[in-house]
Parts: C-alpha cells; structure tokens; sequence
C-alpha cells in the first residue's frame, strides 16, 4: 500500500513494530493463563509449574522488548505521536503480562485448589479476559495503517470501533468478575479464611488482564483524537 502520510517515509525503524512485538508477548501471557487454570482444576501441579516457566518466558521476552524500545525510542520531532503517549501504551502492554506472571506465581508458590462452585464461573471469566487481551492485540495490529493514514480517516474510524467492541467485552468481564466473588462469599464459610483472601485475589488479578487490555485501547483512542 503507498504511503499517504510524508512523515511515515522518514522512519527508517518504526517503533511500532516494536510495540506490536511487545504486545505478541504479553498477550501469550494471558493466553496461558487458561490452561494455568484448567491444570489448577484438574490438580496437576506439576502442569501448572510448567505452564508458569512458559508464562515466566514470554514475560522475559516482553521485557526485553520493553527496554529496547525505551532505550531507541526516538526523541526527534518527526515523531508520528508523542513519546509520552507512546510510553503510555507499553506500560498497559506490559502491565498485562506482569499481572499473568503475577498470577502464576501464586499459584506455585501456594497451591491451591479450586473449589467446585468456583471452577466454570472462574473458567468463563478467564475466557473473557482473554478476549478481552486479543481483542486489544488487533487494535495495536493496527498501528502501522494508522501511520500511514496519519491517524485519521477511514482506519481511525475503523480503530475507533475496534476500541468501542473491547469495551464491550471488558464489561462483560467486570460482570463475571463480581458474579464470581459473589459466589466465593457465597461459599466463604466451606473455605479457609486464607484462601478466601488468596481467592479475592487472584480473581481481581484475573479481571485486571481485561482492564489493563481496555486501558490499551483507551490510549490509542486518544492518540487519535490528538
């Protein structure tokens, strides 16, 4: 495709391949939170050590993706958006594989099971999430035809939509995330009072994988709009 925009040809390396790199990671990361959660269910801790390494590993590779890109970012004033914003943009990239490796973490340092009441609801909210974290993906996938455009037109209007379809999905994930800790105070009493908190815990860390995604697309929206 041609390009429209005089200021994208005077990027010989554009930072966005760097950020859609990063985002690949982190959302992995979210990915294998599932099948954390299934091998937790079905008490195979020895899966659940090992889905952690894998977890540990795209985090790694985010990390080091991260810090490149901070060291090379460009300061110049050809700059299609602001460095700041751009910034912006990577921590919540980055704060969803953090929260991933936060979650395995716990996991293999306190095993834990899942209560029966809670396991399909915790399943389905999961699911969400990560939805919610590809969703987020496809809106970052779409970065290098925003240059292009010079983040008007047509595709911002397209990005836009992409954005108003992730909130969508991240209120749906707030709903399951409070339909689940009902149901494990429902239960609080059949539970040890530590586990509960353990529970509390990694449930919100589990809807923060949405939030965090949400807050991805919320950015670039306003890269738009500037």
């Amino acid at each position: 495709m041609a390009t429209t925009n005089p200021l994208a040809a005077l990027f010989k390396r554009s930072p966005f391949k760097a950020m859609q790199e990063h985002m690949r990671c982190a959302v992995e990361c979210a990915r294998l939170v599932d099948p954390l959660f299934q091998a937790l269910i079905a008490g195979n801790q020895d899966e659940v050590e090992a889905i952690k390494e894998k977890i540990y590993e795209a985090e790694d590779q985010a990390d080091h993706i991260k810090n490149r890109l901070r060291a090379h970012l460009p300061r110049s004033l050809f700059m299609p958006v602001n460095r700041r914003d751009l910034l912006e943009v990577l921590q919540m990239q980055d704060s969803i594989a953090d929260t991933a490796q936060d979650i395995a973490w716990l996991l293999v340092e306190r095993p834990m099971k899942v209560p029966e009441p809670l396991q399909k609801p915790l399943m389905t909210l999961t699911h969400r999430c990560v939805d919610a974290c590809e969703q987020s993906a496809k809106v970052i996938e779409e970065l290098d035809e925003l240059l292009e455009m010079g983040f008007r037109g047509r595709e911002a209007t397209q990005v836009e939509a992409m954005v108003d379809e992730l909130g969508r999905i991240e209120d749906e994930a707030d709903e399951l995330e409070l339909q689940l800790t009902r149901i494990l105070f429902q239960h609080e009493d059949e539970i040890s009072p530590v586990s509960v908190m353990m529970w509390y815990r990694l449930i919100e860390w589990t809807g923060d994988l949405a939030d965090y995604a949400e807050k991805v697309g919320n950015r670039l929206r306003l890269l738009i709009a500037r």
